[in-house]
């Protein structure tokens, strides 16, 4: 298990954040649009499922319909990094910038390069320049991982600025047949699946001397982000109970443990399949204390579809959002994900009041 605890010296600040989505083109797009219900799954205009019917997917209708898996993938972290560094654009340091990046899992019918086009385009390319690229390819926590990884090297020194998000589509005409043969799309008869997405989202991160240094806005503060490991895996014959997702929930909130402060509002990675569902259930049954509303979550798959590796950055750029436009329901935000391989990750934000 990993673990990273930001304190009164060494906080870790968020300077930047970028999106993009089914349902926006950038950050505040995709926000305003969860924030007001917009969602934009509809039925994919050629795929057919099983029982005949349309795929029923959310797909980013800004991306040409007919470019391919990775190079939609490439689009959307090209745009979400941009943004992201926006920040910087006054300061020329983008080449002294570490860039990590959670990525999908190897899936059935995407090429094995995947991971490496696509760190070779978006970490290539001579508009950004960075020091040095690291991947992280395990799907849905994948995202947060690159997120404690960059946190980690913030607080060690090891560089002033660290770029760490995520990128992922399910827009595969094979990967979508993969899913529809394991029952895992969501649809009229399947009431229990997944309605598969893309995205990409990244945060900037850097400490509160940086910020200072440079005269930077800081969006908000990572409090801490934890990891763990579930053994009882979706699709094995195992129960899961919710022992990694709870171990994880527990050790990132060991900031506010004693201090009787308890999280304001969760965004989390609940898409649909009843697997999911049962862990959080387990998990809210040890950890509720910890919560003004336990039940007090966002979902923003119902809107923008399963993100997988996207998942994590994307939610912490909602609680930046809900901060900076004064709608959040408190300072505390938690952010978690489940990913099918057994990662969990977790990370606690300190949002802006809107008094700030």
């Amino acid at each position: 298990m990993d673990r990273i605890v930001a304190n009164k010296n060494q906080a870790v600040s968020i300077i930047g954040v970028g999106a993009c989505t089914a349902i926006g083109v950038n950050a505040p797009m995709s926000a305003a649009s969860v924030r007001a219900g917009i969602s934009r799954i509809s039925e994919h205009p050629y795929m057919i499922d099983k029982t005949g019917e349309p795929m029923i997917i959310a797909m980013a209708s800004y991306l040409p319909e007919d470019i391919e898996y990775i190079e939609r993938i490439v689009e959307l972290g090209l745009s979400a990094v941009n943004e992201a560094l926006s920040p910087l654009n006054e300061l020329k340091i983008n080449g002294e910038i570490p860039l990590i990046v959670g990525l999908p899992p190897k899936r059935p019918g995407v090429v094995d390069s995947v991971e490496l086009e696509i760190t070779d385009k978006i970490g290539g390319n001579e508009k950004f320049g960075f020091s040095e690229i690291e991947t992280i390819p395990c799907g849905h926590s994948a995202g947060l991982i690159a997120v404690e990884k960059g946190c980690r090297k913030i607080a060690k020194g090891e560089a002033e600025f660290c770029l760490a998000g995520g990128a992922d589509s399910y827009m595969s005409p094979m990967l979508l047949e993969f899913l529809d043969f394991e029952e895992q799309l969501h649809s009229e008869a399947n009431k229990y699946g997944f309605t598969p997405g893309e995205a990409a989202s990244f945060c900037l991160l850097a400490s509160e001397k940086t910020a200072e240094k440079y005269n930077l806005d800081v969006r908000a503060k990572i409090m801490s982000v934890a990891n763990a490991k579930e053994e009882n895996l979706i699709k094995t014959d195992t129960v899961c109970v919710g022992e990694g997702l709870t171990k994880t929930i527990k050790n990132v909130l060991n900031p506010i443990a004693d201090t009787g402060k308890k999280i304001n509002q969760t965004v989390c990675d609940l898409n649909g399949e009843r697997y999911r569902t049962d862990e959080y259930g387990f998990t809210l049954s040890r950890t509720g204390e910890f919560f003004v509303k336990p039940d007090d979550i966002i979902t923003p798959a119902d809107c923008w579809g399963d993100t997988g590796a996207a998942s994590g950055p994307l939610f912490i750029s909602l609680a930046v959002r809900a901060g900076l436009r004064g709608y959040a329901k408190g300072h505390l935000t938690l952010v978690w994900t489940s990913s099918e391989s057994g990662e969990r990750s977790a990370a606690l934000i300190q949002c802006r009041d809107k008094t700030e």
